[in-house]
């Protein structure tokens, strides 16, 4: 058990490996409020410590998982494309805008949009199917993070042990995910 002394005295480090690769965490946890809504988090990084980490409760009441990733994705994506233009106005150009994901349906929905859904999803036409439209021009990537990597679950779930340490050592930017090439 980890109690607020020990870490009250944690130092934020904070480095930029690369100013022209953007990494997004972006996790939902699906219906946990009492009102039957879900949890987006999302926390962004360009390689030691996390400078943007927030989280908020959704305002849509949704029907599964990857419809509630979808959702937390698409209310992050406002974000995700402001700070790109910010980062761009500061003289620095984005190549690579990367969306980590740990729900694979999720995934499948934001790289093939229409092709990869069913009638379960028929609802989530335009509110969702925009980050399939930003995928294909480009404009974000979108990669798959194990469960076990993904640094937004620490503002939507409640973590304990080996996992919080982990997350909690990573938002801090004291360890480092290896992301690949």
């Amino acid at each position: 058990m980890v109690f607020p002394s020990e870490t009250r005295d944690d130092e934020l480090i904070l480095s930029a490996d690369r100013l022209d690769i953007v990494h997004w965490f972006v996790d939902t946890a699906f219906v946990v409020c009492p009102d039957f809504e879900s949890h987006t988090s999302g926390a962004m990084t360009l390689g030691r410590g996390c400078i943007l980490n927030g989280s908020r409760k959704q305002k849509l009441n949704t029907r599964s998982s990857t419809e509630a990733e979808l959702v937390g994705a698409h209310g992050m994506s406002q974000l995700v494309f402001w700070t790109e233009l910010f980062v761009e106005a500061q003289g620095y150009k984005i190549l690579h805008n990367i969306l980590h994901q740990d729900n694979k349906s999720t995934i499948l929905l934001l790289e093939n949009g229409k092709s990869s859904s069913s009638k379960c999803t028929r609802a989530l036409n335009i509110r969702c199917f925009h980050l399939t439209d930003q995928t294909e021009k480009g404009n974000i990537k979108v990669h798959c993070c194990p469960a076990d990597q993904m640094v937004a679950d620490c503002n939507s779930k409640p973590l304990q042990g080996k996992q919080f340490h982990f997350l909690h050592r990573v938002l801090l930017g004291h360890d480092i995910i290896p992301f690949p090439s």
